[in-house]
């Protein structure tokens, strides 16, 4: 297959080239430093890629690890909305256009709750929780316009998907795994804020596992990527520390989360969100995870994301 990734220079990008290529499969990456013209806003050269490509799968936006400063907030609206916007007229212009636009969403825009999982037929989408920080309604009006570019493209010879993903799993430099098995070593994985909200995860084998499996089927519409299981953020560390071979794991207060993540340049809202979601229609289409629980999951990208140190340190030393 040709696989098209306006975007796919990040962790999830990374990880998605890494497994198509594993398969055989052709991936052709769109970033504003490979020559191709593309910059999330214009029609350019990048345009030829798409010509008979089986599926673009566009990963364009700013990173949402930042502070929710106007700045920053405007930044990661725009670099959504206009990468979904030209890549929908790229689309549409094409002599022969990609069979399938998966595009990338998010789990954050369903509601903080603690009740019962979000799913594509019952989930509830956020913005209104009470009891919630009024700016964690930006993330969701983000998520939202997102979408609804996907929506109003018209791309009558290509089918469309909406993958609302979870956080994807992956052992590389950066990543939000190696993020949390940092911490985790230094004796910070313990629970925060008493650790009672859900936490979403995926595999970054399932994540592309989906993909695939979104590529190859009938399926349009919005899809949750998740694992079936996500956890309460206080058992998700334990198993992370179990899976790391790491005793102690302290706890955090919310005062303390916020003072940490303000210095860290980022947002609580990533840690302190309950984000429990599933995927009624994977389960119902007869997508099977490889990694449905946590701490197995755990134990394959500890022992991954050793390996790459490995290898990483007998490069340095020859």
């Amino acid at each position: 297959m040709k696989i098209v990734i306006p975007g796919g220079s990040g962790h999830v990008g990374s990880a998605l080239r890494r497994f198509f290529l594993q398969g055989g499969h052709g991936v052709w990456v769109l970033s504003r430093s490979d020559g191709s013209g593309w910059d999330g806003k214009t029609l350019g050269d990048w345009v030829t890629a798409l010509e008979g490509a089986d599926a673009v799968f566009n990963l364009a936006g700013r990173s949402v690890d930042c502070r929710y400063t106007p700045e920053n907030l405007k930044e990661m609206m725009d670099s959504r909305v206009d990468s979904t916007r030209v890549l929908g007229e790229a689309i549409a212009a094409a002599k022969n256009p990609p069979k399938v636009w998966l595009q990338m969403s998010t789990a954050t825009i369903y509601a903080h709750r603690f009740d019962a999982p979000n799913d594509e037929y019952t989930g509830i989408i956020g913005g209104s929780e009470p009891g919630t920080p009024r700016h964690w309604a930006k993330s969701i009006d983000i998520a939202k316009a997102w979408e609804a570019g996907v929506e109003s493209a018209v791309t009558p010879m290509t089918r469309k998907v909406v993958m609302r993903s979870a956080m994807v799993m992956s052992p590389d430099k950066g990543s939000v795994f190696d993020t949390l098995a940092t911490l985790t070593g230094r004796g910070l994985g313990g629970p925060v804020a008493g650790g009672r909200q859900f936490m979403s995860w995926v595999h970054e084998d399932d994540f592309g596992r989906a993909v695939q499996f979104l590529i190859e089927n009938d399926v349009a519409g919005v899809v949750n990527i998740a694992s079936p299981n996500p956890l309460p953020q206080m058992k998700f560390m334990a198993e992370l520390r179990a899976a790391l071979g790491v005793r102690i794991g302290l706890p955090a207060s919310r005062w303390m989360l916020e003072i940490a993540t303000r210095l860290m340049g980022t947002e609580s809202e990533l840690i302190l969100k309950s984000r429990r979601v599933v995927s009624a229609r994977l389960k119902e289409l007869g997508f099977e995870f490889e990694f449905p629980h946590w701490g197995a999951a755990a134990v394959d990208l500890a022992g991954r994301r050793k390996e790459l140190a490995r290898k990483k340190t007998s490069v340095e030393r020859h």
